[in-house]
This record gives structure tokens, C-alpha cells and sequence, in this order.
């Protein structure tokens, strides 16, 4: 495991536990993955991937883990987003970068549209395949995806 302190550790067992519980619910106000609770939109260009969502005002979504640094943006709104480092108020618009390994916790204070922009270096459309290659559910998912990720960097 990557060297996280005892505040970063409890902050990612307390949402994964959070995140857990809410999957298990029956309560028809919990969106379990992509959900038109949560409407999406998604852009090709060459060698990227965008991803826009609408987030309505009152709602959270806990994100999945992704697997490499990217850039999001805030168009509209305002957000309370919450990571295992920082806990920061975001109001549009709003630019910024997101490192590897991060899981983001957010508060929609207002209506918003939140993008995402990824590296997609093989054109690929198809979300099923993106998704492999961006993120993953959990922390455990993400340690595999490290040491695999190191031990492919010691063939070459």
C-alpha cells in the first residue's frame, strides 16, 4: 500500500463503509452508478475523454477512485467537495487537476454541471472499455491497479 497517514487511511475506510451502505439500500433516492438521477453527457476528440454531469442542488455523489492524474472543471454552480486531503468549497467557474488515487466526495450547493477530461489514447467509444481504464471502486482495486502498474514499468 502507498504511504498514506492514519487521517487518510480512517478518511478512506469511513466513505468506502458510507459508500457501501448506501449501494445496499433499497431508498429509491440512492443512485447506484450511472443513473439518470445524475444525467451525463460524453465528448470524443481525438485522444480524449469528456465527461459532463449534471449534479441537481442538495445532492452528493461519492466518485469512483481514478487511476491516473486528470482535469475538471465546474461550469455552473457551487460545490463542497471533499477528498481524503482537502475539504474546499468550489464556485464556477472553476478549473483544476485531480491526482491518481483521489476519491471525491461532493455537495451540490447550487444546480451544477461538473466535467471531467481524460486521456483516451486509443479512441475508444466505448464507456464500458473507458471505464476500465480511468477508474476503479475501491481502494483495494487501486493497490492491485499500482503494483500492476509498477511491475509492467520493471519489464520495460
Amino acid at each position: 500500500m502507498s504511504n498514506i497517514t492514519k487521517q487518510q487511511k480512517k478518511f478512506r475506510d469511513q466513505i468506502e463503509d458510507l459508500e457501501n451502505s448506501l449501494l445496499q439500500s433499497d431508498d429509491s433516492r440512492v443512485a447506484k452508478g450511472n443513473s439518470d438521477m445524475f444525467p451525463l453527457k460524453h465528448y470524443f476528440v481525438e485522444g480524449l475523454y469528456i465527461r459532463e454531469m449534471f449534479i441537481e442542488k442538495g445532492s452528493f455523489c461519492i466518485g469512483k477512485i481514478h487511476k491516473h492524474d486528470h482535469a475538471w472543471f465546474l461550469l455552473k454552480g457551487k460545490l463542497l467537495v471533499v477528498t481524503e486531503n482537502e475539504e474546499k468549497e468550489v464556485i464556477a467557474p472553476f478549473f483544476s487537476t485531480s491526482l491518481g488515487g483521489t476519491k471525491k466526495v461532493v455537495h451540490a450547493v447550487e444546480d451544477c454541471i461538473f466535467i471531467n477530461v481524460h486521456p483516451n489514447p486509443s479512441n475508444d467509444k466505448k464507456l464500458k472499455n473507458i471505464e476500465e481504464n480511468i477508474v476503479v471502486d475501491n481502494y483495494k482495486k487501486y493497490n492491485k491497479f499500482l503494483i500492476s502498474t509498477n511491475k509492467n514499468k520493471l519489464k520495460k
